[in-house]
């Protein structure tokens, strides 16, 4: 049986051009062309991916993510025509995977469609494990992160982040290394997206995101998690 893959946007000809390339590679397509029918379908077909717009008539694209991620986990790559990063910044928060800014290339899109759901399909052998890292503590069994005890609200790809930085701490990896080991991107994807996450995991783990205590900068090189 093909994968389901969910296409919202508003521009048809955007659309038809995700459509038949998908179908190239042997998805199975479904559309939509507004943010509400975009969200029905995302609830009531099951896709095993969804590729959405931001700026869509009836419901954008956030509030079409929130309501998403209040049913579903399902992967979700925002579409968009605009670049600033507080859009990025709210599209992570609100449980987005990832983002790709228009004019975006065939090939590139195709890649993060393929990395997203091979993330997806990746087995949890953590067995319950749990990591204890000074006031942090990560539940890799319940996909958890705990400050001083109170569970912290992180999403997916905040986790996998966390995770991956502690359990090597105090090896500095560049930006490239963590797309391609956290996002699964060999060769495409855009750096800042992994400074936006680092970002926002901060403001939810340091007592001052300013002065970080846990994943620390090292600058001209990256990031790592305090040893």
């Amino acid at each position: 049986m093909n994968r389901r893959i969910l296409v919202v946007d508003d521009e048809k000809n955007i659309v038809d051009i995700i459509e038949y390339n998908l179908k190239k590679e042997g998805y199975d397509v479904i559309t939509a062309f507004d943010g509400k029918e975009g969200l029905r379908l995302a609830l009531s077909e099951s896709p095993e991916l969804v590729l959405l717009d931001i700026m869509m008539p009836k419901m954008d694209g956030f509030d079409v993510c929130r309501k998403i991620r209040e049913k579903s986990q399902t992967p979700i790559i925002m579409l968009t025509a605009r670049a600033e990063e507080i859009d990025k910044v709210l599209g992570f928060e609100l449980g987005a995977d990832d983002y790709v800014t228009k004019p975006f290339g065939v090939r590139e899109l195709m890649a993060r469609v393929k990395a997203n759901l091979r993330r997806r399909e990746m087995p949890n052998d953590d067995n319950g494990a749990i990591m204890a890292l000074g006031d942090i503590v990560i539940d890799l069994g319940k996909y958890e992160v705990r400050k001083r005890g109170t569970a912290v609200e992180v999403t997916r790809r905040e986790f996998e982040l966390i995770k991956f930085l502690a359990a090597q701490r105090g090896q500095v990896f560049s930006r490239e290394t963590l797309l391609e080991k956290v996002w699964g991107y060999e060769y495409f994807g855009d750096v800042r997206t992994v400074d936006v996450a680092v970002r926002r995991l901060r403001t939810k783990i340091e007592d001052n995101p300013e002065t970080p205590a846990y994943i620390l900068t090292k600058r001209g090189v990256g990031y790592c998690f305090a040893d």
